[in-house]
């Protein structure tokens, strides 16, 4: 009876080695490995903080598991395989191992996990894949690069929000249907978003404004400095200015107070900071098509006048490359849900194919 009790033993350990032998351990530094976004990269981790940043990888087999630890537990990420979303992960602030995929026919597979929220929630380390298969060589680059600079309407808040509160938090939020990746998918590009709910030109609902955030690797840090020469896009589009035209209209803000004082900032201003942003972003890309772009919220209503602000600073740099690009007034309550997420891609589609030469 012992003996046959140790045999099975002998057994079970054998079929839960060779269980966790067929696993592939790949480490975040491994080149098999690709980013997109601004990821900062250390000999044990992978730092993913800006919305819409991936990790992707191709293998030959039936699953995969990563390993994660987040900032808060903030942070919610896509799963793609194959080109769809098959669920949503909620990493947990502790680091732990996640399984992502798993019964998978045994074949060729993509994988990406991207990052729904934007960096307000919080940071994730990524520290290595297992998957239950062979590696294959990573995803190659897309030819086509965008890069878009934007406030909440580019990070999709409150996009999945069907209930009209417009919350903005974790499991509402998805970059993944905002209009930004939806052009970018469209044209088979890699992108990366530049943005934060709440941040404007002159003045944000908070001291940071893009200015001051656009250049920025880690967006919390200051002397973390983003290396342009990393990613060159063929296409720039910044949706700016939708804060800002809330906030002038708010003197008893203590934004408004620490940025302007007592007086609201006149149009000659407001031209003047847009323009100067315009033209930092232009310094580091000097051959990149570049869209000035606002909406779909009240900045682009009917007698607004931000949409005249840009046109003057646009006119004023002489520049054939930079073009404006306006949609239309949603007029609902509230940040775009999903359809006018699409509405707004579709509208950026029409104009990029009719006036981008990529």
């Amino acid at each position: 009876m012992k003996k046959h009790f140790c045999l099975f033993l002998i057994c079970m350990m054998t079929i839960q080695l060779q269980a966790q032998e067929k696993f592939s351990t790949i480490k975040s530094n491994d080149p098999h490995i690709h980013y997109m976004g601004r990821v900062i990269q250390t000999d044990n981790s992978a730092q993913l903080s800006w919305s819409a940043t991936t990790a992707s990888i191709n293998f030959k087999g039936t699953g995969v598991k990563v390993k994660l630890k987040d900032e808060r537990g903030d942070n919610y990420y896509n799963v793609v395989v194959d080109g769809k979303v098959i669920s949503k992960l909620q990493p947990d602030s502790t680091v732990h191992t996640y399984t992502l995929v798993s019964g998978l026919k045994n074949g060729n597979h993509t994988l990406v996990l991207f990052k729904r929220t934007e960096w307000a929630m919080g940071k994730t380390w990524l520290y290595n894949f297992e998957v239950d298969g062979t590696l294959l060589q990573a995803p190659v680059a897309k030819k086509r690069k965008i890069e878009f600079y934007g406030n909440s309407i580019t990070c999709g808040y409150a996009v999945e929000d069907s209930s009209g509160k417009d919350r903005g938090t974790g499991p509402y939020e998805n970059a993944y249907i905002s209009y930004a990746s939806l052009t970018a998918r469209h044209f088979n590009a890699e992108y990366h978003l530049v943005a934060k709910s709440g941040i404007g030109v002159l003045i944000s609902w908070f001291p940071l404004i893009m200015p001051e955030m656009y250049d920025r690797t880690d967006a919390t840090d200051a002397a973390s400095k983003w290396d342009f020469s990393s990613y060159t896009p063929d296409l720039i589009v910044i949706n700016l200015f939708q804060n800002d035209s809330w906030l002038v209209a708010k003197p008893e803000h203590e934004q408004f107070k620490a940025k302007f004082g007592d007086k609201a900032p006149d149009a000659k201003t407001i031209v003047a900071a847009y323009s100067n942003l315009v033209k930092k972003i232009r310094d580091k890309h000097p051959k990149a098509q570049i869209i000035c772009a606002l909406g779909n919220m009240d900045a682009t209503r009917k007698g607004s006048p931000w949409p005249g602000y840009i046109k003057e600073a646009v006119l004023g740099l002489h520049d054939a490359k930079i073009h404006t690009c306006f949609f239309p007034y949603k007029d609902t309550p509230g940040h775009p849900n999903a359809k006018e997420q699409e509405a707004m891609a579709n509208e950026l589609i029409a104009y990029i194919s009719k006036n981008i030469k990529w």
